[in-house]
């Protein structure tokens, strides 16, 4: 992988199961649980056995070992196992690393999982509590001190720069919320089941912190879920229809930091998905006029909206009427503000079901999907194809 060159990891590895717990408010039970139960219906989808299993993939963040979820889960010797840091940013990259390691002949399948009682537990929205002294943490404590302490403030300094550059109104940033509110009702697996909302709803939600309301900030989740990686030969022998990797980045930009990347030239995008975008379009050959569903990151609705624009979709500051047109099918699970937050994972198993045609908003002729992992931070990506391309 380089970001001046295409790389020859396309088409060499497929996802070949999905699993998931139920994604609720108090899980009533361990994350190492979520994790152990995610990870064996994702096998149990796949026709495959935990005694099949030698690579595990997971999130620094993940409280659950790749060794104790071997274990647990009834699995034998690893020849790999691996995790990746940056939050949500890791989710398609745990995908990248388990098709480097199918492909490479360093394991034969690997089963990636995160796990969290993100809400009855440890609530990531809550902002910084306490963090030991790191290297990382010399960037925040150049913005906590003037009350940029949380998630949603760190988003909002990019997001009400936006909105001034652009000469758009909040309104914009609802396009998405009532978007992703529209699958997600559809969606019996989706915590917003049944509940659409209107860009009025989304007009009266509270102040987070301004220009984000409440219904642009995703949820807090309990729940597990685990994607099956194997070479794309075996994948065509089992149980479901394989979702190929026809492409997998990763992505730092210049002068990156984590969600406080205040001193780069500009606030209205993201470098870091730029970075991802690029080797994407160019390892696969592909453009944005050949993506059927885009499941984009969608923790904070403005990032949508610049993700778009990285990626080519439209021009920049356009992407409001790129959503309200619904020119591109988009987070049709109900996203992370509608189905669930799950760091991204679920975002990937959405798009594995469009590829299968399996999906509770199914767009017809799915064939290749986009997947974006976690924004404003280092992040990853993957476009999923069908078999034959």
């Amino acid at each position: 992988m380089s970001v001046r060159r295409a790389d020859s990891l396309g088409g060499r590895a497929a996802i070949v199961g999905i699993g998931a717990t139920e994604f609720s408010k108090d899980s009533g039970r361990s994350e190492l649980k979520l994790a152990v139960e995610a990870v064996r219906a994702a096998l149990d989808d796949a026709g495959l056995t935990p005694a099949d299993v030698d690579g595990l993939v997971t999130f620094t963040m993940d409280t659950s070992p790749e060794i104790t979820v071997a274990q647990a889960a009834g699995m034998g010797e690893l020849s790999f196992f691996s995790r990746i840091h940056y939050g949500g940013g890791a989710a398609c990259a745990t995908v990248q690393q388990a098709a480097l390691a199918v492909a490479s002949g360093v394991a034969d399948v690997v089963v990636c999982y995160r796990a969290f009682n993100e809400r009855s537990g440890r609530r990531f929205g809550s902002g910084v509590q306490h963090r030991e002294p790191t290297a990382e943490g010399t960037a925040l404590g150049w913005n906590l001190p003037f009350g940029l302490l949380t998630p949603a403030s760190w988003v909002a300094m990019a997001a009400q720069r936006y909105l001034h550059t652009y000469n758009l109104t909040p309104e914009a940033f609802g396009h998405v919320a009532v978007t992703d509110r529209r699958h997600a009702a559809r969606n019996p697996a989706a915590y917003f089941y049944e509940k659409p909302i209107t860009l009025a709803d989304h007009a009266a939600s509270r102040w987070i912190v301004e220009p984000l309301r409440l219904l642009d900030c995703c949820q807090e989740t309990d729940g597990g879920q685990a994607i099956v990686v194997t070479g794309a030969e075996r994948a065509r022998d089992l149980a479901r229809p394989p979702a190929v990797i026809i492409a997998a980045a990763q992505g730092a930009g210049r002068a990156q930091e984590q969600m406080t990347s205040f001193y780069r030239d500009g606030l209205t995008g993201l470098p870091e998905m730029d970075v991802v975008a690029r080797q994407l379009w160019r390892t696969s050959g592909l453009a944005p006029a050949d993506i059927d569903v885009g499941i984009l990151y969608d923790h904070f609705t403005p990032f949508v909206l610049m993700q778009l624009e990285e990626f080519g979709f439209c021009g920049a500051g356009e992407a409001a009427d790129f959503v309200a047109d619904d020119a591109l099918p988009l987070n049709t699970h109900g996203g992370q503000l509608g189905e669930a937050y799950l760091h991204g994972m679920n975002g990937i198993a959405e798009a594995v079901r469009q590829i299968r045609g399996t999906s509770v908003n199914q767009i017809p002729g799915a064939a290749r999907t986009l997947v974006t992992a976690g924004t404003g931070v280092p992040t990853s990506g993957l476009i999923l194809g069908t078999d034959g391309g």
